[in-house]
């Protein structure tokens, strides 16, 4: 039996004074390949996150199949993986589509999402009329690893979320997309507001510290949705994107779970995040871009010349 909801945020509304959007992190273990099986747990964490008055649920990284690979030793392996990649117009997919409509919830669903030569790995944007935004591909595949089976995504996208607060500037990367500062800062130059981030590796004080820099730097409120114990270690994250107000320097984080399997809220104050990103020093208001074209060199010096990196 699932453990009972519970809203776990460390503002607690305080301070809290505009209008409150509420991102549930499904914290969650999979089925693996068992399709069906997440599916219905999806939708029954879904639910749960309605009742605790979410705006949008972000599932962790590739949750259809579990973010399951393959053996690379055994014959056929990799082809019976890339057979379970779904597309967009699939019945999961679909599922999903009508289940925010019902819920009049937003939704950011993963998936091994079907595509010629070899599958992505992928999120796709459902607001809460059920319509589809858009489908985001991970750029920043771990071709050192496993993850060089997939395609990589070839842009970052942000759309304007409907939403009752109105709308909502949101953009995704997938898990190592975050350890690259270009990713949150490539949405933050297309308007991003809200940066989704689903998972699926151990969140420590590196990759966490890592994470809480990219909305310091960006002035963004960046969501983040990883694997429960024992498959990930949880600590799904959540910043609310303003480092400082009147007292000084201020503790971002809205909400860090622990390792369990539950839904956890992250409750964003949008008119503070707005006016703080109207007047600071950071984002895009003071930036040289006329001195970083060496960041578009494709050219690749020791100590980082690796063999199996994909430009």
């Amino acid at each position: 039996m699932l453990p009972s909801p519970e809203i776990c945020s460390s503002i607690s509304g305080e301070g809290l004074g505009g209008e409150v959007f509420k991102i549930a992190l499904l914290q969650m273990t999979s089925s693996g390949v068992d399709q069906a099986a997440n599916l219905a747990k999806g939708e029954d964490f879904c639910r749960r996150a309605k009742t605790l008055d979410a705006d949008l649920a972000l599932f962790p990284e590739m949750w259809n199949i579990g973010y399951t690979f393959f053996d690379p030793n055994e014959p056929g392996a990799r082809e019976r993986w890339a057979a379970q990649a779904i597309g967009v117009e699939s019945e999961f997919v679909t599922h999903f589509r009508q289940l925010a409509r019902e819920l009049d919830m937003a939704l950011a669903l993963t998936y091994l999402e079907r595509w010629p030569v070899a599958p992505r790995n992928s999120l796709s944007l459902i607001d809460r009329h059920g319509d589809l935004l858009f489908t985001y591909a991970k750029i920043h595949t771990c071709d050192f690893d496993i993850e060089a089976a997939l395609t990589p995504g070839d842009d970052f996208y942000v759309a304007a979320l409907d939403t009752r607060h109105g709308p909502i500037n949101v953009g995704a990367m997938i898990c190592y997309d975050r350890e690259f500062p270009e990713s949150a800062r490539i949405l933050m130059l297309k308007g991003a507001e809200v940066i989704l981030t689903p998972n699926a590796c151990e969140l420590e004080i590196n990759r966490l510290s890592q994470y809480r820099a990219r909305a310091y730097e960006n002035m963004t409120a960046l969501a983040m949705t990883n694997y429960a114990a024992s498959q990930e270690n949880g600590h799904s994250i959540a910043f609310d994107g303003v480092a400082f107000d009147d007292n000084g320097s201020r503790d971002m984080t809205a909400i860090e779970a622990d390792g369990r399997e539950e839904v956890f809220i992250a409750a964003l104050d949008l008119d503070r995040l707005r006016h703080y990103r109207s007047h600071e020093s950071w984002g895009n208001a003071y930036r040289k871009p006329s001195r970083y074209a060496l960041l578009t060199s494709t050219e690749v010096h020791a100590p980082f010349i690796r063999s199996d990196a994909r430009r």
